[in-house]
């Protein structure tokens, strides 16, 4: 085998068997392992960080299911692309001799325009292919709503210490070249640190080492040489990167927990290891609705005009931009009260299903409507003094349910003051 071929590649794994991390989806009861066992392959987007295992993933999918693959970076194809391969698998799909469905794998599908996403819909409805979509980027933001209610989505994690110990010592062992050579193992801790959780990082790790070391001498890993060896080769890998999802967690819990100093100098380590400024942004904006929320809405007024300004400015007076709204954010009280609430109602949901709507509040624009008692006794609140009167809203059963509780903070106290004052007037009556 060449030794041109980088060593990720010559180690791709081809079977389950072989994949490394993510049991919770190829594990003995995972979803994707019993999908391929049923030779039902359903749509789905992979969303996790770099070298996790999605595009090998998908590959072992067609291949296990015999399956016709397409790929297609959503960096470089358009819509033309897209429907090209779409009418393939149109005329693939009507032959006798097809067994599974084609399957289309999009990379970095989160890059695909509203127009290239729309273009997939009648594709993945009618059955036409299967789409595998990988993505780094949240898909709640990034891909359209209507793609997304046609696709399950799965989240990779990063590999944890295990896997990549187990991936030292299939590369050492498995792979043609690096089997011939002789390693010298002292200590691991920054080999590991420094992938990051990412198998292609610590794949090309090792390649450095072995392309460094001289002929017929053993290879040395230990923490001084693989510093050195990636303080000398910058462009070759991103040590800048290695804590990417380390410093963004340090980042919002710096954030959340009132530090302004912590939280600059983690926007600052951003910043310097050139992360993309509008993901910095765009948990500026989660942080300002899940941490500080209704004590101070404010916030995400800020945070979304900080988004929209990045994307105006860019770097390096983004850098501005973004320090201001974290410092503000940092100083904001905090609840997580609209958090907190929605998850009640979603859990509450999960628990009672679809209940009916009350009659009151269903509106009735036919006469079959009001027959049936839709909109009787509805009251409306502006009739009323203080605009307010009691009534119900939450389907029967549950009108006693309480989903928001508001924060010890001034201005949701002042919320719940205001609307315990005009429960309690109606009930003086």
């Amino acid at each position: 085998m060449s030794s041109n071929i980088p060593l990720a590649e010559r180690l791709r794994p081809t079977t389950l068997d072989n994949y490394i991390g993510q049991a919770h989806l190829v594990g003995p009861n995972g979803i994707i392992r019993k999908m391929i066992e049923a030779s039902r392959i359903n749509s789905f987007i992979l969303w996790g960080p770099p070298g996790v295992g999605k595009t090998t993933l998908a590959m072992i999918i067609a291949k296990a299911t015999d399956a016709s693959f397409y790929t297609l970076s959503a960096v470089s194809a358009g819509v033309k692309e897209v429907r090209e391969v779409i009418d393939k698998c149109k005329n693939e799909v009507k032959s006798i001799f097809c067994k599974s469905r084609p399957i289309l794998f999009i990379d970095e599908i989160h890059r695909f325009s509203k127009s290239q996403q729309d273009s997939l819909l009648g594709a993945v409805e009618q059955g036409i292919i299967t789409l595998i979509g990988a993505t780094t980027e949240n898909p709640s933001f990034e891909v359209i709503r209507p793609l997304l209610s046609r696709c399950q989505v799965y989240t990779l994690k990063p590999l944890d210490k295990e896997d990549l110990e187990i991936l030292l010592k299939r590369a050492i062992s498995e792979d043609p070249i690096l089997k011939e050579r002789e390693f010298d193992i002292k200590e691991t801790e920054s080999l590991y640190r420094f992938s990051g959780g990412d198998a292609r990082k610590l794949l090309n790790i090792i390649d450095m080492l072995e392309q460094s070391a001289d002929k017929g001498a053993p290879i040395l890993v230990d923490d001084k040489n693989v510093t050195e060896i990636l303080q000398e080769n910058p462009a070759a890998y991103d040590k800048n990167g290695e804590l990417h999802y380390d410093i963004i967690s340090a980042f919002i819990k710096s954030v959340r927990g009132s530090d302004p100093d912590a939280a600059v100098y983690w926007l600052a380590r951003m910043v310097a290891g050139g992360e993309d400024p509008e993901f910095i942004a765009r948990r500026l904006v989660i942080l300002a609705s899940e941490d500080i929320g209704l004590a101070n809405p404010n916030a995400l007024l800020l945070a979304n005009a900080t988004f929209d300004a990045i994307r105006k400015i860019g770097w390096p007076e983004g850098r501005i931009i973004l320090s201001e709204c974290t410092i503000y954010l940092a100083n904001s009280p905090k609840s997580n009260s609209a958090y907190m609430a929605i998850d009640n109602a979603l859990q509450e949901v999960g628990r009672s299903g679809n209940l009916p709507v009350p009659l009151h509040l269903r509106n009735a624009p036919t006469k079959l409507m009001k027959d049936l008692g839709y909109h009787e006794g509805y009251k409306y609140s502006h009739d009323f003094e203080g605009h307010y009167v009691a009534q119900q809203y939450l389907p029967d059963g549950l009108q006693d349910k309480k989903f928001w509780f508001a924060a010890m903070n001034p201005h949701e106290m002042k919320m719940q003051e205001h609307l315990n004052s005009l429960k309690n007037k109606k009930n003086d009556r």
